[in-house]
Parts: C-alpha cells; structure tokens; sequence
C-alpha cells in the first residue's frame, strides 16, 4: 500500500487540512480554491487552478499521556514524531463541454495511533505490565486516499467529483486485559466518491459545499476477534460547507462548518461499555460521536510574490468520559487548532509554502470501566509544514 504517516491534526483521526495551504488556513477553504489539493476537499474549485503539480511534508508531533493514580500513575506515549506527506497535480483542457480541470490528489488519515511502555500497573487481572496487561500497548491506523478528480464551470456555479481509491492498514498490541492475542499488521482496500458545488453569488462572495461518501472497505479480518462487524472499519462519511468573502481584491476571509459521521461505523462508535463479544456486531468499539468542527481563515496576498495566511478550527470532542479507558489507545482529545503560514513566489512558476500548528491540550477525565476508578486522557500537538508548487500556467480569472 502508500503508507503515510500515521498520525496527524486531528478532527477525531481526519486530518484538520491537506497541503501546506489548508494547513496553514486549520482547513477552510470549501469556497476558496486555490491549489490543486482543492480536489481533497472541494473538487469544484479545481476550475480556478491551473496546470500545476505540488508536494508536502508535515512533521507532526502529538504529545500524549493517560493518568491513573490508582493503577499505574502517569505514563507518556512514545512515537512522538511523524512525517506526513502530501501529493497533488492538475491539468486544465483546452476549452470543452466537458471538464475544465482534472486533478489527482494522495492524502491521508490517522491519528489514533498510540506506543504505550510496558509500564508496572496494579490491574487485578490479568496481572502482567503494560497499561492493558500485555506488555507495551497501542494502535497503528494508517489510511491513504487516492483520488482523481473532475471540475466543471457552468456559469456562477463550479461542479466537481473525485472517486476514492482507500488503501488502510491497522496494528494492535498488548491487550492482555480483553484477552486480545498479539496480531501482525493486517491491510485493506475500498472505494467512495467525493463530490462538490461552489457557487459565485458576487464578484466577492462565495459559497461551497463538498461531501464525502461512507468508504467502503474489506473487513480487517486478522482484527476479526476485536473490531465490531467481525473487523469492520469503514471510513465514515463528512460534509464540509463553507463561505469566502473577498474583504479586499487581495484579502480573503473564510468560514467552514464540518460534520464527520463516526457514529455511523460500528467499530469507532459502539459503546466500550457493550457486553456482547469483541468483534460481534455489537461488541465494544471506541465509543466516538459524530464530530462538528467551525473553521475560519483569513489569507493576504501581501505582494505579487508574498501571501500570509492564518486560522483556527475547533472540533467537538468524540469521546465520552463512559468510554476513556479503550481509548487510551486513541486519545483523540484536542479541540482547538491554530494555524499559521505563507507562500512565497521564488520565480515566475515555483513557489515555497510553508505552514504551522498548535493544539493546546485537550483533556477528557472518566473512569475504568469499572465505573469507579478514574481515569485522564490528555493531548497536545505540534505540526510543521513545507510544500513546493510549480506552475506551468497561470491560473485564468475566475468567476468570483
């Protein structure tokens, strides 16, 4: 499969942005496409770009920890850093009745990815080290996206569609407490689409909606015995919707709204707390709700070379304090993201994009599922972000 880092800013295990340009903007932009990584978040705007080919790589860095002062005190996860990288291309046709701009995009997933020590605990059962009684603990989700998609303008208003080719792998390791076997990396495949509109209502003002399809994927059927659906774990379906308004020829403001269905997968959002077997339908999974996420933006295109770009994003927490002792292995808890960063045009074509993120840290407090012995997740996050892009032509004028 392409593996991709993973880990990164997290809206629950969705990334909070893809390519240097989302980043730096915490993800708003479903009416203000730019780049050719449009086609990872709203396919339609892929009108507005040109023929160009861009690359990035983020050094992401979550720093996570669980408190229990009753069975093993607190204790930091290892893997601290990752390197996530970020693929995108476009072609703009000649004029036709069909497609203005088709784009290819790879982009990715993760976040629930954790590398717990075998630390002394005082679990009653098993009796063994390791959070969970089974020596060092945790999870690696890896998901990578492949799409190739295409834009259409017809009039004020831009369509677009991109089919999703899903490649995802997922590892578990020392849970000895639900008497869970150690088990090699297991890898699936599946498919959905992403489709999109944006609609110019003014020469300043937009708005953008995009959507994407549940995923589909095969079951992990070496996790049979763990995830609901007999190792189910499709990726869950989310809508974005967005707004840009052109203060300025040059000044852009940008307000998004985001939804992420998690409670639609069984694995991610079954109660921990069920009693029916790991891996039935109903047996325990994460616990995780569906997440809303508010996004704003503000881009400055300071100069013909120089545009400043800067956001915040804040996401509905997607565990309940019923259900933090299965999700040490995910800590998912960070709310807020600040976003920073800029572009600069080194030549007539390329150009250096460089981006930023802090998530202060999140906490949720609950119990063990004993429902008396407490328990703390806490995460905070670091990301850094450079990108190249090339232009082989300069983007036409848009209808905006």
């Amino acid at each position: 499969m392409i593996a991709l880092a993973p880990a990164s800013a997290t809206e629950g295990y969705f990334q909070n942005g893809y390519g240097a340009r989302q980043k730096a903007l915490a993800g708003a932009g479903a009416a203000d496409s730019r780049d050719a990584t449009a086609a990872a978040l709203n396919p339609a705007g892929l009108v507005h770009v040109g023929t160009e080919a861009s690359i990035a790589a983020s050094l992401f860095s979550p720093r996570r920890e669980v408190e229990s002062p009753a069975f093993f005190g607190t204790v930091e996860s290892g893997s601290d850093y990752f390197i996530v990288p970020n693929l995108a291309a476009s072609y703009r046709f000649a004029p036709n009745p069909f497609v203005d701009v088709v784009g290819f995009t790879v982009y990715g997933n993760g976040g629930m990815n954790t590398d717990w020590p075998a630390a002394a605990n005082a679990f009653p059962a098993p009796a063994g080290p390791g959070l969970f009684g089974g020596g060092k603990a945790g999870v690696d989700l890896q998901q990578a996206l492949i799409s190739l998609a295409f834009a259409k303008q017809l009039g004020p208003v831009a369509v677009g569609i991109a089919p999703i080719l899903a490649s995802q792998q997922f590892k578990a390791r020392g849970l000895g407490a639900f008497n869970i076997p150690p088990t090699d990396t297991d890898v699936s495949w599946g498919g959905g689409v992403r489709g999109g509109i944006e609609v110019s209502l003014s020469p300043a003002l937009r708005i953008g909606v995009a959507a994407s399809s549940r995923i589909w994927t095969q079951d992990f059927d070496k996790y049979s015995g763990l995830l609901a659906e007999r190792g189910g774990f499709d990726i869950p379906p989310s809508l974005q919707a967005g707004i840009a308004f052109d203060l300025t020829p040059n000044l852009t403001l940008l307000a998004d709204y985001k939804h992420i269905w998690f409670g639609s997968v069984k694995s991610i959002a079954n109660p921990s707390t069920n009693l029916a077997p790991f891996g039935s339908d109903n047996g325990p999974g994460f616990g995780w709700s569906d997440v809303d996420v508010v996004k704003l933006g503000v881009e400055w295109r300071s100069s013909p070379d120089l545009t400043l770009r800067a956001g915040y994003a804040y996401a509905t927490n997607a565990i309940s304090a019923r259900d933090v002792q299965l999700n040490i292995l995910a800590p998912a808890v960070v709310q807020h993201h600040i976003t920073a960063g800029f572009e600069y045009r080194l030549d007539r074509n390329l150009s250096v994009e460089v981006a930023g993120l802090y998530a202060p840290e999140g906490e949720q407090s609950g119990f063990f599922l004993d429902g008396v012995t407490p328990l703390a997740l806490r995460m905070h996050q670091y990301e850094g972000t450079v990108g190249f892009k090339y232009k082989w032509d300069e983007p036409p004028a848009a209808l905006k």
